[in-house]
């Protein structure tokens, strides 16, 4: 419902904008004297061939180009960060689970 609003009214200007517009007619100028124009007659014979023409001439082939010149040597790394210092341990205890006992036969 809210875009119908925004649809008709780019619908309107579409339509609108596709009518043919109306063409201006400018009166003629006053005649002047009528003027005498020529008309051309009936076309003469054909000519004659002409000649064949010679071959043309290829051209040089170009020079090969230049080889490029060798990069540059890249720069060395610097050098990486130092680690810090471990620290020593805690009162941490590990206490390890008694072994199972063996089955009785």
């Amino acid at each position: 419902m809210r875009y119908s609003i925004v649809v008709s009214a780019t619908m309107l200007a579409l339509t609108l904008g596709a009518c043919e517009r109306a063409t201006v007619v400018v009166p003629a100028a006053p005649a002047a004297p009528a003027a005498t124009v020529a008309v051309p007659g009936p076309a003469g014979p054909a000519g004659a061939p002409g000649a064949p023409g010679a071959p043309a001439e290829k051209g040089e082939t170009g020079a090969t180009g230049a080889t490029g010149s060798t990069g540059m040597q890249g720069s060395t790394g610097m050098q990486g960060a130092e680690g810090e210092k471990g620290r020593t341990g805690g009162n941490t205890i590990i206490v390890a689970p008694a072994p199972e006992p063996a089955p009785r036969r």
